[in-house]
């Protein structure tokens, strides 16, 4: 049962942090005004989704993305004060011991992770898809994305290659279907552009060529200006960016994963980074908490300022950890997994040992 020591502290832990999140958040959200303003009046964004379509889910998503941060200044902050007013010499001199102080840090620590996990699944990945497409509407035109030398796998014994892809008029140059049966290339269906058609979810080849080889050797070839196909490739294949991740359901997300894993498709690193960060960044609250209390419990010359500086230097440094890691992947130093769970695995180290002298 939580005793009043318990409730004591967890109730320091959640006001501060809900209100530090708070003050960062308005904060946060006058200087985006500010530097958004000239594309909401150029573009005539209109209030209600600016308010409702963009803002509202962009809290959830600034919210949980910064939260490590906001959890380590949390406990620095409100602990620091507490040693600095002796209530942990008056709390260890009662003959309660430095681990069971942690125990309602650890209940405090393991609310946020519940939540952030919960808005990492459910909730941001639909506020994600609300708040990109308004960006795009309403805010500034980013660079049209474009893929060069695409190599897929539909299905067995089905291959596609595509020089590139422009997703400005949704083509594909130097488009090639090859259908191979035991190591036998059986047809080469070859144009010179393939353009995606939304209204019969199909490509429209223009100058197309077609290679049969069923009779052996014998080569068969079949040529004409526009050949409606329909497989299994949409032109969303082409535009797996990490953003566009960002708004996929944690369900259609691990479905979306297996399938470009089959297809060999490179872009499956995106996902793989998405999932992998929905899933590693909750237990940050434990190893931030932890380094949190370790650092502040002990009174040092300078107080409050002090351990806020030390509070601010590490966190930032783990977030920036964090973001730096992700360049493992893209240049396929590590696997999507060890790269994102690097800096939990580092940090908990330093954490253990932090705690570990804390006492002393």
């Amino acid at each position: 049962m939580l005793k009043r020591l318990d409730w004591y502290i967890i109730k320091k832990f959640m006001m501060t942090f809900f209100m530090m999140i708070l003050f960062i958040i308005v904060i946060v959200i006058i200087f985006d005004i500010s530097e958004k303003i000239d594309d909401f009046v150029a573009n005539q964004a209109p209030l209600k989704a600016i308010v409702f379509d963009y803002y509202l889910n962009f809290i959830p998503y600034f919210m949980n993305m910064f939260s490590p941060l906001f959890v380590f200044i949390t406990v620095i902050f409100f602990t620091s004060r507490m040693t600095a007013n002796s209530e942990f010499v008056a709390i260890l001199s009662c003959g309660v011991s430095y681990h069971r102080i942690m125990r309602p840090y650890f209940i405090s620590a393991a609310f946020i992770a519940l939540l952030s996990l919960s808005l990492n699944l459910w909730v941001i990945p639909r506020a994600n898809a609300t708040r990109l497409v308004f960006e795009e509407q309403y805010v500034k035109h980013r660079k049209a994305l474009s893929g060069r030398d695409v190599h897929y796998k539909l299905e067995e014994g089905k291959f596609v290659y595509v020089e590139s892809f422009s997703s400005w008029n949704n083509t594909a140059y130097n488009f090639t279907l090859e259908d191979i049966d035991s190591d036998h290339l059986v047809t080469k269906l070859s144009a010179e552009s393939a353009k995606w058609d939304s209204t019969t979810c199909s490509w429209q080849l223009k100058n197309w060529m077609l290679r049969d080889y069923s009779n052996g050797l014998e080569d068969k070839i079949t040529t004409g200006k526009q050949l409606d196909t329909l497989i299994s490739l949409t032109v969303d294949d082409f535009r797996r960016t990490s953003k566009t991740v960002q708004q996929i359901p944690n369900k259609d997300l691990n479905a979306l994963i297996r399938t470009q894993k089959e297809r060999g498709d490179a872009n499956v690193m995106y996902a793989l980074i998405e999932k992998h960060n929905r899933l590693s960044l909750p237990f940050s609250a434990f190893i931030l908490t932890i380094m949190g209390v370790s650092l502040s419990t002990k009174k040092r010359r300078g107080g409050l300022g002090w351990n806020m500086a030390i509070g601010i230097g590490l966190s930032f440094s783990y977030i920036l950890f964090m973001r730096f890691s992700e360049m493992f992947v893209y240049t396929g130093t590590l696997a999507p997994a060890v790269a994102i769970w690097m800096p939990n695995a580092l940090f908990a180290i330093v954490a253990a040992v932090l705690y570990k002298i804390a006492p002393k």
